[in-house]
């Protein structure tokens, strides 16, 4: 997203500055709330809609100055190849209780790669990863470790969450954080996306950028779901019978 304009302009400070953090996180969550309730035909036009709905208000947005955090990432591409392997890191760490301990992996199916046919898997599959790999990473990332992070921070002076600097630690913000992410998550996941968040945090409060965080998220994301097309059918369980590893995406 940063190059969508050499130079954006700036926003004006004006209002609580929430919109441009919570919108693109809402229309996802309305987008995945309504599509559970509709009929199993229409199911699989839900996915296109996961991706264009955040995406048209992150563009909106940025086009007219907001999100100033996610400029500037000066870590070059060796950073970039370190916050994308602490992504992947992540990764590992979300995905081996499930693989190791049948006791703990979910009986549900997960993303359906054929859901709108054979021949269509890799458009599917593409799709999938844009939106778990980086569409997610942005608005998640924004919304999560940009605003609610912060406001936190100020919620109980009515100061502008803005002031704050990015990656700032404080225990309060900390906690509410991780549990803002456990129970933002099912029930079967929350171990594993409890030690995520926490490894995440630290990173986060060692690189003091966000954009490196959208990285990580992305590495986490991407490195899962490369995985499961990679391994799915070739895992087994105790009983030696293969894994469905859908579940996980």
């Amino acid at each position: 997203m940063e190059q969508l304009s050499k130079n954006p302009p700036q926003a004006r400070r004006e209002g609580h500055g929430w919109g441009a953090y919570f919108l693109p996180y809402l229309a996802f969550m309305l987008v995945v709330s309504i599509g559970g309730g509709l009929p199993e035909g229409l199911q699989p036009y839900v996915l296109p809609l996961q991706v264009a709905a955040p995406v048209g208000f992150l563009l909106f947005y940025y086009q007219r100055g907001h999100y100033p955090e996610l400029r500037g990432y000066p870590f070059g591409l060796g950073g970039f190849a370190l916050d994308f392997g602490v992504g992947i890191a992540g990764a590992a760490l979300w995905m081996a209780p499930y693989l190791w301990i049948d006791s703990m992996r979910p009986d549900e199916p997960g993303f359906d790669p054929a859901l709108w046919g054979a021949s269509l898997v890799p458009l599917a599959l593409f799709v999938r990863a844009l939106g778990y790999g980086v569409v997610t990473p942005f608005m998640e990332e924004l919304f999560v470790r940009s605003w609610l992070l912060r406001y936190i921070d100020v919620c109980d002076k009515r100061d502008d969450f803005r002031d704050v600097p990015i990656g700032r630690f404080r225990w309060r913000s900390f906690a509410v954080v991780v549990a803002w992410f456990a129970f933002s998550h099912l029930a079967w996941e929350r171990p594993v996306a409890i030690a995520w968040i926490v490894l995440t945090m630290l990173w986060f409060y060692y690189r003091k950028n966000l954009m490196s965080l959208v990285i990580a998220h992305a590495g986490s994301n991407l490195g899962i779901l490369a995985f499961v097309i990679w391994q799915d059918g070739r895992w087994l369980d105790a009983d030696g019978n293969p894994i469905n590893l859908w579940f996980f995406v």
